[in-house]
């Protein structure tokens, strides 16, 4: 979250907008992969109905299992994973100039109605804090939920340093995840953006992993949705960019895309997202208002001033959310566990935050410990959530 911004200054170089890398079209199959070898054989039956996206369009299989879909913005493809069935792999694909052909094997798993799951956030994973982050491993595997979902600032720091320093930091947390038993799934923060803090990384925009490049090279999409037990999952990056600094928002082309998912979840299946800078908060009221760096509250883009540690556009992206029933909002950023209920016509959203794993904080007077936040769902019915200590000695953030 905060410890480690930069000042806010004026930068000489602009930053440089994503762009299509090609309309070039990709095709492939999804299939169950009974052997579990990774190929398709013979005797392995396409699956009908999938849903694949590049981020941008959403498509579904045929009765083949079969798919086309244009190589779209960030050159990655991916199944929304179905009810019964997990990834043979990664659930996405890396489709550069290069490649025109991706297949899924997907192998079943019973479908589930009661699971559990759990939501840590601000891992901040560096050689000197990989305890932590091992400490939430065993905790987690101790409880053996469904899945881990960890909303951002996964890494120290890829915003201000070297490609090499970044990159380490992002090895280790591959690393770690990779141990974990627990199926992991993740959503990026600021401190993923690598590079963006120009003045001080030297990173020129023209980088291939510049901004939310290196988060695509190490773990694919950073939006997308999978199912489970009967509730709809969206992970969202919930930041953008303005030239040297990131703040709070989704933008069009994610928005375009959420409307695209929604339109195929039934209006009955609840939604749950997760993103790091949340919707909501009155953590931003509890730590004060500052216009000093290297964490300053606003910030004006286009002409137009808004808050950076929340998301700007948060009206337009609920708008399009409670088309469905969108029940739960995971967020992170701030390092402290918070819970905001609002109830609209019939439906209530939670909007939840996590603790960080990186340390306690203390905030407004407020202690707030280092831990996780454990859910159980009945028949599609999430409860209100259990906090759970990490269970190791504190270590303040500085």
């Amino acid at each position: 979250m905060l410890p480690l911004l930069a000042a806010l200054v004026v930068a000489t170089v602009p930053w440089i907008p994503r762009v299509p890398i090609t309309s070039a079209e990709i095709t492939g199959t999804v299939f169950l992969d009974a052997n579990h070898n990774g190929v398709r054989e013979a005797n392995e039956p396409g699956i009908a109905g999938i849903v694949v996206s590049n981020q941008d369009t959403v498509v579904t299989t045929d009765a083949t299992g079969a798919f086309h879909i244009a190589r779209g913005p960030n050159g990655i493809v991916f199944v929304s994973m179905p009810e019964g069935y997990k990834p043979l792999g990664n659930f996405w694909r890396s489709v550069g100039d290069s490649v025109t052909h991706a297949d899924f094997p997907l192998t079943q798993v019973p479908r589930v109605r009661n699971f559990s799951f759990v939501h840590a956030s601000d891992t901040h994973i560096s050689p000197a804090s990989v305890d932590r982050t091992r400490r939430l491993r065993e905790l987690v595997d101790s409880i053996s939920p469904a899945f881990l979902i960890v909303t951002g600032d996964l890494v120290r720091d890829a915003l201000r340093v070297s490609e090499a320093e970044a990159t380490s930091y992002y090895d280790l947390f591959a690393q770690e995840r990779a141990a974990f038993r627990t199926p992991v799934w993740t959503a990026p923060g600021n401190h993923e953006n690598f590079g963006i803090e120009r003045d001080q990384s030297h990173v020129s925009p023209t980088n291939a992993l510049y901004g939310r490049g290196m988060y695509h090279k190490y773990f694919g999409p950073d939006y997308y949705s999978f199912n489970y037990g009967g509730i709809h999952f969206i992970g969202l990056n919930t930041e953008d960019i303005d030239d040297q600094w990131y703040y709070g928002h989704v933008d069009s082309l994610q928005l375009a895309w959420l409307e695209r998912d929604l339109a195929l979840v039934p209006h009955t299946t609840p939604v749950v997202t997760f993103d790091h800078i949340p919707f909501l908060s009155s953590l931003q009221q509890l730590g004060g208002y500052t216009d000093a760096p290297p964490a300053r509250s606003l910030i004006t883009v286009k002409g137009k001033t808004a808050y950076r540690h929340t998301v700007s556009n948060a009206a337009e992206v609920l708008a399009v959310l409670r088309k469905r029933r969108h029940v739960l909002a995971l967020g992170g950023h701030f390092h402290a566990a918070e819970k905001l209920v609002y109830e609209i016509e019939g439906v209530r959203t939670h909007f939840d935050l996590a603790a960080a794993i990186i340390s306690p904080t203390n905030t407004a007077g407020l202690h707030f410990p280092s831990g996780v936040t454990l859910y159980t769902v009945r028949d599609g019915v999430i409860d209100d959530g259990r906090f759970v200590a990490l269970g190791i000695p504190e270590r303040m953030t500085p």
